[in-house]
């Protein structure tokens, strides 16, 4: 790669890892950076194992902060989201899929800015909803590793604590990644330069889980969703803008 590649390769570990301390918006930025300097398929395939690696620090820092039944009303679906990615992988295009995640995120982003007492009053978990929600986040996380909106269309409106929601978020994307390998390696996503260059990236995200932790932990709950909002709307615009200009 060439000195800008690695620089913007760098920034996506960081993001990477400051997610998986908890700050979930911050992992949809690694593969639009990285596909400012090569395709969409490599940058997913390189930064796969970075997600992987760093899982493990997250898991660690949230080992004891999740909810279960989120999870288990979620992880099915994601599951089966996985698996229809890997049987579609070469028929939808990923343009496609940009557009369709960053329209889910534009409007519920829009929804809960506009009418915010909606989201005041916490939901009670649904097998139903959290299939779908998850489905589709485990779909969307197959092709671009972009399954934060459809995750936060379910699990946001549950109004979970600060702590519980970051670390809910980092153990469902935990075991979707590690699902994705299989069907990563399967289509030659894991290739030998991504797995070198994933071994160079993955100290750098590794580190960045600590800061992510630590501003998960003194950011007033209000703000916190306040700051997803907006996260999600920015980069929601930015998938769109990024689909319709490719």
């Amino acid at each position: 790669m060439t000195t800008q590649g690695w620089i913007l390769a760098v920034l996506a570990a960081m993001a990477v890892g400051m997610a998986k301390g908890g700050l979930a918006m911050v992992a949809i930025l690694a593969v639009p950076l990285l596909s400012l300097v090569m395709s969409p398929v490599q940058a997913a395939g390189m930064m796969l194992p970075v997600y992987v690696a760093s899982d493990i620090g997250g898991l660690i820092a949230f080992r004891r902060d999740f909810d279960l039944g989120v999870l288990a009303t979620a992880l099915p679906g994601a599951v089966g989201g996985v698996t229809l990615g890997w049987a579609t992988a070469h028929l939808v295009p990923d343009w496609g899929v940009t557009l369709i995640v960053g329209l889910i995120g534009l409007v519920f982003a829009l929804n809960a800015l506009i009418r915010p007492d909606l989201s005041a009053a916490p939901r009670r978990t649904s097998l139903p909803k959290g299939s779908f929600w998850g489905g589709l986040a485990g779909y969307t996380s197959f092709v671009s590793h972009s399954g934060a909106p459809p995750w936060q269309v379910y699990v946001q409106p549950l109004r979970l604590p600060t702590v519980i929601y970051a670390g809910t978020t980092t153990w469902f994307f935990a075991v979707v990644n590690w699902v994705k390998l299989v069907p990563y390696a399967a289509l030659g996503q894991l290739s030998a330069s991504n797995l070198k260059a994933a071994a160079i990236l993955t100290p750098v995200a590794l580190a960045s889980v600590w800061i992510g932790f630590r501003l998960v932990r003194i950011i007033p709950q209000v703000l916190f969703y306040k700051l997803i909002t907006w996260g999600l709307l920015a980069v929601s615009l930015r998938l769109i803008w990024q689909a319709l200009a490719g």
